[in-house]
């Protein structure tokens, strides 16, 4: 049981947008909830209402109002949702048009740039207005190689607006990366920065977007913003254009917002890759909006009156989910580089400077900081902060504490998992409930979420496979080229007909919080017990010296050893002292089942480019098996290194 860290004032619930839900839904169907439980309780039984609720309480606009919310509840995949409106993805998130900051860009060691709600407005018409003029309509695609800049925001947003669909990747993915991504949606037209900073350096993007193009023909127009040089050279290009030269000169247009059906595709996302070509996710204009609008309003209670920051590169879902907070009207804060450049501080001047209220981050980043003895709290002003936001993988029972020990005492800590799948949250915050050590705060509203044991059955307070059991809006419309929904299928819906598993090893309390044991394909079964990497993780996070690790289990003896590589600080050496000290750690507060049975050090540890460790791919590499697809890793070199390790052919 985690240990209790935080519980907001009454004051504090009050305030919240939880709060005058629960009096909205009351006020419309005479229901009463004690707690937050009752609530997520009657979302998942009354799916209809919820999401009517929702509609109306997020103040969706819409051109035409829906026949009715949801075709078949029992149906996944495959449920119509909100069946004859009309509306336009851009037009909600633009629905503020005054004169305040909308999107604030901070660079590495470059000063901000700032764009109001009116003239985000203004920009977007003008893109707009240009990409009609090239032929974009309805249904095509537009993609963007580009950092997380304003550019890339207002590009997104003209291309809902005319009803084409975005999709992205960061500009430090791989020729081949991009290629086996981008090449299979046939984009019509390119957005990219003609570079990037990382650690203070100038990156070239340029020769890269001149590979892309020459293996995409369907790229009719490249759009190249200007960034590491004011000027760029683009004259070996025959079909691109400056970023200023392409938007149209005129400024006070007008938008013509598409009118579109609910489904209607907005986004198209992507699996991570690492065991084949990534699958294509295509999503729904009104599913993400309204899921996305849920979670931002509901989940993290936003108002107009906050500035939300989130460290996410646009090859990251979290850009898509944080760029959704537009719908709200707060302050924006994107950030593009290194989030150590030029120290571990960087990001908490930043938060110091904009008065960030909700600070947002992955499990990764906050175990560098305490790696790094960072004291946040103690070395900036932080007042303004009442929120952050952790993701990407499990945060440590170490990580909550250090949170609340050398950040802030008096902030709402919510661990949130969910996946690029579904364009947000499985399990998040909530606001108007407690924080325990460890432990995500609560499933999703509307997320009919439980975990199944082997047998397929629902268990409390034991670990199991994260399964969705009512469909929800922002799930998949379909998946590219799958005409027969044969991947989209395969994905989620094999093990258990009808369910989605979501491929996530967790417990759900009896108070209905979430706790992470990792990807369920990752798990370990020595001895035929079946437990999480992520209960190996917390304990070896808190031993000092060492900067990351990945836990994989190795076929041995008809069975299964659990063998865990280690990075080493610089100076530091694995010892065998070292080695005991981890082994009675995990011991003492995991069980003898969780010790390894070797411990390496390794130069580094192997991540996607969405900065998740890949426990298949190392374990792949000790079978002597081929890794097909590397290009989908961040650092694919670090790979070589798990092959052939002559320690691991002895006992």
């Amino acid at each position: 049981m985690g240990k209790l860290l935080w519980q907001p004032s009454e004051e504090r619930i009050k305030g919240t947008n939880m709060y005058r839900f629960m009096a909205f839904v009351k006020e419309r169907y005479g229901k009463d909830f004690n707690d937050y439980s009752t609530l997520h309780e009657w979302s998942v039984n009354n799916i209809s209402d919820f999401w009517g609720a929702a509609w109306d309480f997020l103040g969706i606009k819409a051109s035409q109002k829906y026949e009715k919310v949801i075709t078949d509840e029992k149906q996944m995949p495959g449920a119509d949702w909100f069946p004859g409106a009309r509306l336009n993805f851009a037009e909600n998130l633009l629905r503020f048009r005054d004169d305040r900051t909308a999107l604030v860009f901070r660079g590495e060691d470059h000063e901000p740039v700032t764009i109001t709600y009116a003239a985000l407005y203004d920009e977007v018409a003008r893109l707009a207005k240009s990409l009609k003029a090239s032929g974009v309509g309805p249904g095509d695609r537009v993609a963007g190689f580009m950092p997380n800049m304003i550019e890339t925001v207002a590009a997104m947003l003209a291309t809902a607006s005319i009803g084409a669909v975005w999709s992205s990747s960061s500009p430090d993915f791989g020729i081949k990366g991009v290629l086996d991504r981008f090449g299979q949606i046939q984009p019509k037209v390119l957005f990219a920065a003609n570079g990037y900073f990382f650690k203070g350096k100038s990156l070239d993007s340029l020769s890269r977007v001149a590979e892309i193009i020459k293996a995409l023909p369907t790229i009719e127009k490249v759009v190249i913003v200007p960034y590491t040089q004011k000027e760029p050279d683009i004259s070996a290009f025959s079909n691109a254009v400056l970023y200023d030269d392409f938007r149209s000169a005129e400024s006070g247009l007008s938008i013509d917002f598409a009118q579109l059906p609910f489904n209607h595709p907005v986004y198209i996302m992507y699996t991570s890759g690492t065991t084949g070509l990534p699958k294509c996710m295509v999503q729904s204009a009104g599913g993400i909006l309204i899921n996305q609008m849920k979670e931002m309003v509901l989940h993290t209670s936003v108002t107009r009156d906050d500035t939300i920051f989130y460290f996410t590169t646009c090859g990251w879902m979290m850009w898509n989910w944080l760029v959704s907070a537009l719908a709200v009207g707060p302050k924006i804060v994107l950030y593009d580089g290194n989030p150590f450049h030029p120290g571990p501080g960087a990001l908490w001047k930043m938060a110091e400077e904009e008065k960030v209220t909700v600070f947002g981050t992955s499990a990764g980043y906050i175990a560098a900081l305490i790696n790094e003895k960072a004291l946040p709290g103690k070395e900036y002003d932080l007042s303004s902060l009442k929120t952050i936001l952790s993701t990407g993988s499990p945060l440590s029972e170490e990580g909550f504490e250090f949170i609340y020990r050398e950040i802030k005492g008096d902030l709402q800590l919510s661990s949130i998992s969910g996946g690029s799948d579904i364009n947000g949250c499985f399990a998040l915050g909530n606001p108007i409930g407690p924080v325990y050590s460890g432990e995500l705060q609560c499933r999703g509203l509307g997320m009919k979420v439980e975990a199944y044991d082997d047998d397929g059955k629902h268990v409390v307070n034991q670990q199991g496979e994260l399964v969705c059991t009512a469909p929800a809006p922002s799930m998949p419309i379909y998946f590219w080229d799958d005409p027969e929904g044969k991947k989209y299928h395969a994905a989620y819906f094999d093990v258990y007909p009808g369910i989605w598993r979501h491929g996530d090893y967790v417990l759900i309390n009896e108070r209905g919080g979430v706790i992470i044991y990792g990807r369920s394909d990752a798990t370990l079964n020595p001895g035929g017990v079946r437990i999480g990497t992520a209960e190996i993780y917390r304990q070896v996070e808190n031993v000092e010296g060492i900067l990351d690790s990945v836990v994989v289990g190795q076929n041995w003896k008809n069975d299964v050893r659990v063998i865990l590589f280690v990075m080493m600080a610089p100076g530091i050496a694995l010892t065998e002292e070292m080695k005991n000290k981890i082994r009675k750690l995990i011991r003492d507060n995991a069980s003898p089942r969780h010790v390894p049975a070797k411990i390496i050090a390794v130069p580094d540890i192997p991540y996607t480019l969405n900065m998740k460790k890949v426990e298949l791919s190392v374990k792949k590499m000790l079978e002597g098996k081929a890794v097909t697809n590397k290009d989908a890793l961040k650092n694919p070199e670090s790979l070589d290194f798990y092959a052939n390790i002559p320690e691991l052919q002895e006992d």
